[in-house]
């Protein structure tokens, strides 16, 4: 496998930086092909082993590009939630999507985690990412902590990191006062540009041209009222269950749930209440090969319902058949490829800023020239606002969902 031109320089760019630093940012957009340029550094740098830390449906592309590349070195693709398992000694450790391990004030326990591995072992990082601070530039602190030579090593903990790079501010949340640590400096990029190499899809030669469609869908009479009297309410008594919104936080999210068709009810048992997503998507797209993400499982078990084996939520099946594939979009939305799909639709559309942004490039190539992305919303349903929190990169909270409450 030959390496495109920019791909080939940035591997020795790369080279130079883990060489003084011992560890290496590569923030290349997506598509572009960071993780066959983090193999090549590896195999420039002349390693031995690797630990290929992923999200889990992301393996087996990660092993694909390692038996294209056919490097020498050997290597283990592992997900985070097993890393604990782990033992044994690496000359390179390559964290994907850094960014998930950006959490604060607190470090995650994958972040945890991380950081034992590393520091037992003292291998060469490199850490990937599309989007290292997709939210916040406070994410940047305990995604580079596990690093020995990490530029804000002097900082042992976030909150004296904050003092010097992050405005700490307060808000009241459900009548109680917090502190806010999202506000943090321009100057934390500052400080990572020795240890970091981005690169963008326009550099890349990208020429896609992505055009997003939104589509409504009129839901059965009986949907609508659920979600009315949940709102008067805040329960739906059934025979058997209870639908219960006590809290602004779960009448959000049980009325994005109902919106859409399914509930989850007090119980914990779950169940779709109306096909008609599932109908609509699998009647506008018929005889096509699509992605579909849906964000609750029960949206599945409605696509599986209408689909029958015409859909699979199996990358590999994917690839090798003409079925079209449902992924749930936090765990699809990175390091996977969805470049068979003739078009992207969801089902349902996250909270988060950076699920909108990530997923909707996974059909992207650098020879695509055309990307149709189609959001199925209900009429007069939550889905529509939150879109217009997350296209302006705003995660949608609860503070947006009060403001629109009074329109639903």
């Amino acid at each position: 496998m030959e390496f495109r031109k920019y791909q080939s320089e940035i591997i020795e760019k790369g080279v130079d930086v883990l060489c003084e630093h011992g560890f290496l940012y590569l923030a290349m957009e997506v598509r572009t092909g960071k993780t066959l340029t983090s193999l090549g550094i590896g195999q420039e740098m002349n390693v031995k082993s690797v630990l290929f830390v992923t999200k889990k449906k992301a393996i087996s592309s990660i092993e694909k590009d390692y038996k294209a590349l056919s490097p020498n070195f050997d290597m283990e693709v592992i997900n985070y939630e097993s890393l604990h398992k782990k033992s044994g000694s690496y000359d390179l450790v390559i964290l994907d999507e850094a960014h998930c391990m950006g959490a604060f004030p607190k470090p995650s326990k994958r972040t945890r985690i991380v950081k034992l591995l590393i520091s037992q072992q003292d291998p060469l990082v490199i850490l990937l990412s599309g989007t290292p601070t997709p939210e916040s530039y406070s994410q940047m602190y305990h995604q580079v902590y596990s690093c020995r030579n990490n530029p804000f090593r002097e900082y042992k903990s976030f909150y004296k990191f904050c003092a010097k790079y992050v405005t700490v501010t307060e808000r009241m949340i459900n009548s109680l006062r917090i502190r806010d640590y999202s506000k943090g400096s321009e100057l934390i990029l500052d400080k990572m540009k020795p240890y970091t190499i981005s690169y963008s899809q326009k550099e890349a030669g990208f020429k896609v041209k992505t055009t997003e469609h939104v589509l409504i869908v009129d839901m059965l009479d009986a949907t609508y009222k659920v979600a009315d009297l949940l709102k008067k309410s805040l329960v739906v008594e059934g025979k058997d269950e209870v639908i219960l919104a006590d809290t602004p936080v779960k009448l959000m999210m049980k009325l994005h749930q109902i919106y859409s068709g399914t509930v989850k009810f007090e119980s914990g048992a779950s169940q779709v209440l109306d096909y008609s997503k599932a109908s609509f998507i699998r009647d506008r797209f018929k005889d096509n090969k699509i992605g579909i993400f849906y964000k609750f499982k029960e949206e599945l078990n409605a696509l599986k319902e209408v689909y029958g084996d015409d859909l699979t939520n199996d990358l590999v099946e994917f690839e090798g058949t003409s079925k079209s594939i449902a992924l749930q979009i936090v765990s699809g939305r990175e390091g996977i490829s969805l470049k068979q799909a003739s078009c992207l639709v969801y089902y349902n559309i996250d909270f988060s800023a950076t699920s909108y942004w990530q997923s909707k490039d996974r059909m992207t190539t650098k020879d695509r020239l055309e990307n149709d992305v189609y959001w199925i919303f209900s009429k007069g349903g939550i889905e529509s606002k939150i879109y217009n929190a997350v296209k302006n990169k705003k995660d949608y909270t609860l503070n947006h969902f009060k403001k629109d409450l009074l329109s639903l």
